[in-house]
């Protein structure tokens, strides 16, 4: 009798796995597949659940959501009102499984031009309310898309010809979860099935395997893990407590970025955390972001704004005297908190608050000053994400949109500069077509992490629109006045976002130059304990950060701890080492490293932490295989 042969192991890396799937973007048979594979969802859940009415399906980056609408129900023996249906777990279980049987009946997938009228008609003939929202906002020709005869929505395509051209055993669904109407709190509360799709099934297993590593690195986890930060319910929601060990990083990454600005050309400026709030409406923030700013404050009768942006304030620092030609270009540079109202339901982490710190910068320059100060923008962004391990950008130029300030010519110079700068520093780029602010051109990062995902970052944006509402002005060399270029410029985005990247990029695990915690001594007995705390004393004033064990374990648990708490290296201190003066080290990476005096161990962590590499063949562990070779 023939056995099927056993299922290889798949051993990629989360990183390779990234660069091996497909993405929506360079693949047009998956996004057909996962637009497909919602419209099958929405029919599946509409035959499970009757009075369940769709709304919108997009596809998204892996894979794709439906949103769904449960009216409250009238029992029609007691008259009583039944509460809308809640999905459930089990109910996705049954979802699938009727996704399953729509796909195996491999009905035909097919596209059918219609009149607004006539699309108006037949909604109001399903009862589908939301559909009439939708198709307010459709220009003609209206489209629709059926599933054989028996069900149909709004849509402009693509999908594939048939339901059995979606594998089955790719798809999986995800999660419910809720969000409101296009997003606003005062509408309808809608359950969203969250599903991916891919091409095959191992396909599938590859990205769950990239979820599971996901899940490992979740920054939440591991900050309550190793006491880096919180978010304290007392306090509210969206607002960070920086602890004591996250605190130290975070001071890492400001003092270098600090400096890097520094060498760079930029000066480092502070502004308040309020300000009148005529300063917002001179911005256009009071008109255009109001929903996204929290109330103002009355103070002497007047109305005062907490900060969501600090670009209104370094317009008016720029305004405070006049400029030349020759004062140009301006780089200011800030470190400036913000506040935002966020929806309670869209925080999350550090990924999503409402006070964060911007990696803020603004440049005031010429126009034939542009292109250069945007390949120095894009040099120091490269540095400094470099420096922090991240080393692969995906990058995407967006151009004028619809609507938008300032003159074709400045909009068509300015993208120009921009793609220059690009071209200039040869990295590839794509190009977003309308996908520009309405107030100027802008280049956007994603960086990729560990495992291969993509987060925005970096920013550039030229801005038409606040030298304008702020009359900017310089003196030109024939003695005229003309507006500067302002370039908005971010690099980390917000410290505390990039903080939860760090986190889940490197699993907690910091570079030696990172940590808050660089070394633990570990005492094996009593006395070694004031032998630990003179080296540790001695090795914080050559600007080391590290620790004493205090407790009372056994050698084992202090390693253990240690390690758990991502200490890059330890120290054991027993009679032997505090006869002879020495340290027996060890790392978390690499394990025992051997015995070192303290001044040779000092010098050694000193030198990498200042040349900010790991200890590998080129610190201690050099020399440990150099004694090994001496020994031989």
């Amino acid at each position: 009798m023939a056995t099927a042969a056993p299922e290889k192991e798949d051993t990629k890396t989360a990183g390779d796995i990234f660069d091996e799937l497909p993405t929506n973007e360079n693949d047009g048979e998956l996004l057909r597949i996962r637009h497909s594979s919602g419209h099958v969802m929405a029919m599946a859940v509409q035959k499970l659940f009757p009075e369940a009415q769709t709304t919108i399906g997009p596809w998204i980056d892996n894979g794709f959501y439906y949103d769904f609408y449960f009216p409250e129900t009238i029992d029609a023996e007691t008259g009583e009102t039944i509460e809308s249906r809640k999905l459930s777990t089990d109910d996705l279980k049954k979802v699938k499984k009727q996704m399953d049987k729509i796909i195996s009946k491999n009905y035909p997938i097919t596209r059918e031009e219609i009149t607004r009228e006539e699309a108006e008609r037949r909604i109001k003939e399903i009862n589908e309310p939301f559909k009439l929202e939708i198709l307010e906002g459709l220009v003609e020709p209206i489209t629709i898309y059926h599933i054989g005869d028996e069900w149909w929505d709004l849509c402009a395509g693509p999908h594939v010809e048939s339901t059995n051209q979606i594998p089955k055993k790719a798809i999986a669904l995800q999660s419910v979860a809720g969000a409101y109407w296009r997003g606003d709190e005062n509408r309808e509360m809608l359950q969203r099935i969250y599903a991916t799709g891919w091409k095959d099934p191992m396909q599938l297993k590859r990205y769950k395997k990239m979820l599971e590593e996901a899940k490992k690195r979740d920054h939440r986890m591991l900050g309550k893990k190793l006491d880096l930060f919180s978010i304290q319910e007392g306090a509210g929601g969206g607002l960070v407590f920086w602890h004591p060990k996250g605190s130290k990083v975070r001071k890492i990454i400001e003092d270098y970025w600090k400096d890097a600005h520094a060498k760079d050309g930029y000066d480092v400026i502070y502004t308040p955390h309020i300000a009148n709030l005529d300063l917002w409406k001179t911005s256009g923030h009071f008109d255009f972001y109001k929903d996204d700013m929290f109330d103002q404050m009355e103070v002497e009768n007047e109305q005062y704004q907490i900060k969501p942006m600090n670009c209104p304030f370094h317009c008016l620092m720029y305004k405070n005297e006049l400029r030349s030609y020759r004062d140009l270009p301006i780089r200011w540079g800030e470190l400036g908190t913000v506040y935002r109202y966020e929806r309670s339901g869209t925080l999350h982490g550090l990924f999503r608050v409402r006070g964060f710190t911007q990696d803020d910068a603004h440049i005031f320059c010429l126009p034939t000053q542009l292109e250069d100060e945007i390949v120095q923008v894009l040099d120091l962004t490269e540095s400094i994400l470099t420096k922090f391990g991240f080393d692969k950008y995906d990058v995407m130029l967006s151009t004028r949109p619809e609507k938008a300030v300032g003159s074709d010519d400045i909009w068509e110079a300015a993208t120009k500069a921009l793609e220059g700068a690009l071209v200039r520093k040869g990295w590839p780029y794509k190009i977003d077509e309308g996908g520009g602010a309405f107030y100027g051109p802008k280049i956007d990062l994603k960086i990729r992490d560990a495992i291969g995902r993509q987060w925005q970052c970096s920013t550039i944006q030229c801005d038409f629109n606040l030298p304008e509402r702020f009359e900017l002005e310089y003196k030109t060399a024939d003695n005229t006045k003309e507006r500067p270029i302002m370039v908005h410029r971010a690099i980390f985005g917000s410290l505390e976002r990039f903080f939860g990247i760090l986190i889940e990029n490197c699993e907690g695990n910091f570079p030696l130059w990172l940590a808050p915690e660089q070394m633990r001594l570990l005492p094996v007995t009593d006395a070694a304990q004031d032998y630990c705390y003179e080296v540790a004393k001695k090795a914080k004033k050559a600007g080391l950060r590290i620790e004493v064990d205090r407790g009372n374990e056994r050698l084992p648990k202090q390693i253990r701890n240690a390690e758990q708490q991502r200490v890059p290296i330890m120290a054991v201190v027993g009679e032997k080492e505090m006869e002879s003066g020495t340290l027996a080290v060890r790392s978390r990476k690499l394990g025992d490293l051997g015995s070192f005096t303290v001044d040779d161990l000092l010098a050694e962590l000193h030198q990498c932490t200042e040349d900010t590499v790991e200890m590998t063949k080129m610190g201690v562990v050099e020399k440990k295989e150099e004694e090994s070779s001496e020994k031989e």
